[in-house]
């Protein structure tokens, strides 16, 4: 088994940002992030409702510009090579978004001509996504995306997100609308795709799942970054016990649990 990249090496840097900010009016929704990410790592990208981690990762993947601060993606930067940047990504949004109006193979094939990716190179990769996801082509022929269920349009989004092979690849809430085995299988996936050297950010409430999957975490709340570690590291020297209890400490989610306890007590007969 490859080994993966360890957390302080510098060596594949392939995410830098310096100061990252993201400004909506007078509301500050990203402040001043800073952090690297080498190659072959995976980096669960945690906080509350709010926190700012889909504006990051719409910043990151070239979909908003930021106000301030800096960032590259395999060495291009966010500012002057924004068109590079988007080759060298992947991104799976939190809302799934897709043209509806498309069969599932008609996107994926619009989504390898948008990469310049060859006609038989795209339907080989096609093919092999959908066997990795217990799909067919007539799932893909026989109607379109707007009628797909809510996990097999996220199959499909996370395809089209890997089709090019990217380098980086950025995951908004993957497991959403995947069943226990299709969620079985990405989690395997996520983990091979570290070990052949690309780089993760997956951004998750699910947080057992990032305990174990993931080699780092980033936590953020109200757009700073409040720690960065190895989980298991971070949650020895907490003595919080789980990666969800460090986290609650971290953003006040232990103040909602205890107005849970005051309001389900209303209940009593």
């Amino acid at each position: 088994m490859a080994k993966r990249v360890s957390w302080g090496e510098k060596a594949g840097l392939m995410i830098l940002v310096k100061q990252l900010s993201k400004r909506f009016g007078p509301q500050l929704a990203v402040d001043a992030l800073t952090f690297e990410i080498p190659a072959g790592q995976i980096v669960g990208f945690l906080g509350p409702n709010g926190a700012g981690k889909s504006t990051t990762l719409k910043m990151l993947t070239g979909m908003l510009a930021p106000t301030s601060g800096t960032a590259t993606i395999c060495g291009f930067d966010l500012r002057t090579d924004i068109i590079e940047v988007k080759r060298h990504v992947g991104f799976v949004p939190e809302s799934g978004a897709v043209f509806e109006s498309l069969t599932g193979l008609e996107y994926l094939e619009m989504i390898a001509a948008l990469y310049s990716i060859p006609a038989a190179a795209a339907r080989t990769r096609i093919e092999q996504f959908i066997t990795f996801f217990d799909l067919t082509f007539s799932t893909l022929t026989d109607k379109l995306l707007g009628a797909y269920s809510k996990g097999m349009r996220r199959k499909v989004v996370i395809t089209a997100a890997l089709l090019h092979n990217p380098p980086v690849v950025f995951f908004d809430e993957p497991l959403d609308g995947l069943d226990a085995n299709a969620a079985v299988g990405f989690k395997a996936l996520i983990q091979t795709l570290a070990r052949e050297g690309k780089t993760i950010v997956y951004s998750s409430h699910i947080l057992d799942v990032v305990e174990r999957v993931c080699d780092r975490v980033l936590i953020i709340d109200k757009g700073k970054l409040l720690l960065d570690g190895q989980p298991e590291e971070l949650v020895a020297s907490s003595g919080a016990g789980t990666l969800e209890r460090l986290f609650t400490q971290l953003t006040g989610g232990a103040e909602l649990e205890r107005r849970a306890e005051d309001f389900a007590k209303t209940f009593r007969p």
